[in-house]
């Protein structure tokens, strides 16, 4: 049973009741990431992220993660480029308790200068990290030489020089901006008591917003396609691609998400079998499709011994060439189908996956979620309909490139 409503002050909140489950989780979602900062506020979507957890006006950043132990639940929080998201799963006897601390943290956090300071070494050691992992520095500098250097294109830990230039007032103003009741929608799902669980959030949520209207939304521009790369001295190449792709609410996302699928999206795909299985040219190469609520993109990853780079290269675009001259089979396509329709049903077993869809459904779409039609739009996807997802796409020879390893070269096609 699914149950909306709209609070006077725009908050919206999304319940998918889910019978015979015991568990219950929460979601805030805000619709701000780094894609909504500027240069100068980089990283600070994910930087309040992490001090939002340091403390409030009656909890210790102690007692926030001692208290969610004690009733058994789990309490955490990440950032995407267009969504910062709390979140907790508890029992459904616990939900409430949940619920109050997850609003504790949002509306009471305190912001204590030490806490500010301590806190921006660790957000600063993720960054290190991130430099320390190259297939995710690699994807990083693909978004960068799709995107250009601002909106999509930044990176959501921001650059180190940021952190260390945040003030307790940046914080205070990026919240005032984005973390507003029309900003904001609470998703639940599993075990819950609709009545209760409506009136606890309408007196520990919507009562508490100081402002109803968010600051206007950064709307992503795309960039000329670049070909950066990045020295490090490291064993491998990691190479990226980047193609145009289609928004979460384009008509053609469906059906580009079951040809990504057939080219990269698992153990059967084509350039799993021919990059890997055949040439021998890679232990991890895959494709995936990233859909945001203007735009999207394709992109290819494949990690290859850096001698064999430039042959790599050459296979991965000639197998992209391929697939978008030939196309695919109709065996094919009814794999890929059938694969996103388990992965959908599948997805219906977890009450966390359900809270984060129909959560992020509403607050992109603005739209509530429907399984029926859902299901119908999975089958009436024809061969037709991915063909002409491929012909729109798949344009290797116009694609962004980003590498990282030993080569002082960038890949260029």
């Amino acid at each position: 049973m699914i149950h909306f409503k709209q609070f006077d002050n725009g908050l919206r909140l999304i319940i998918n009741k889910m019978n015979g489950f015991v568990s219950a989780s929460a979601g805030i979602l805000v619709k701000t990431g780094s894609a909504n900062e500027s240069e100068t506020e980089n990283g600070i979507s994910h930087y309040i992220e992490h001090v939002m957890f340091k403390g409030t006006q009656k909890r210790s950043a102690f007692e926030i993660s001692d208290h969610i132990d004690r009733i058994g639940a789990q309490i955490n929080a990440f950032t995407s480029k267009e969504m910062t998201c709390y979140y907790t799963k508890s029992t459904g006897e616990h939900l409430e308790n949940s619920l109050e601390v997850l609003s504790d943290i949002f509306f009471n956090s305190v912001f204590d200068k030490k806490e500010l300071e301590k806190e921006k070494g660790v957000v600063i050691e993720e960054i290190n990290m991130s430099e320390d992992t190259p297939e995710e520095l690699c994807l990083d500098l693909l978004a960068q030489s799709y995107y250009g250097k601002s909106g999509l294109g930044q990176t959501i830990l921001g650059p180190a020089k940021n952190i260390r230039r945040f003030t307790r007032e940046d914080v205070l103003d990026y919240m005032d901006k984005y973390y507003t009741a029309d900003n904001v929608v609470i998703a639940l799902a599993g075990d819950i008591d609709v009545e209760r669980a409506e009136k606890f959030v309408e007196e520990n949520f919507a009562s508490k917003f100081k402002t109803k209207n968010s600051a206007s939304q950064i709307k992503t521009e795309l960039c000329e396609r670049k070909f950066l790369y990045k020295s490090k001295p490291i064993e491998q190449t990691h190479l990226g691609f980047a193609m145009k792709g289609f928004s979460m609410h384009d008509e053609m996302s469906d059906a580009f998400a079951i040809a990504n699928t057939i080219l990269g999206g698992g153990m059967s795909s084509r350039l799993f079998q021919k990059i890997r299985e055949e040439l021998g040219l890679a232990y991890s190469v895959y494709s995936y499709s990233s859909q945001y609520k203007d735009n999207g993109v394709l992109e290819i990853y494949a990690g290859v011994n850096t001698a064999q780079r430039d042959l790599a290269v050459e296979a991965i675009v000639e197998e992209v060439k391929r697939f978008k001259r030939e196309g695919i089979t109709e065996q094919e396509f009814l794999r890929g189908k059938e694969q996103m329709k388990s992965a959908f049903i599948l997805g219906r077993e977890s009450t966390a996956s359900q809270m984060m869809l129909y959560g992020k459904y509403l607050l992109y779409l603005d739209k509530q979620f429907d399984v029926k039609e859902r299901l119908k739009k999975i089958d009436k996807i024809s061969l037709k309909d991915v063909l002409s997802a491929i012909e729109q796409s798949f344009d290797i020879e116009k694609a962004s490139t980003a590498s990282v390893g030993s080569k002082r070269s960038a890949v260029k096609i």
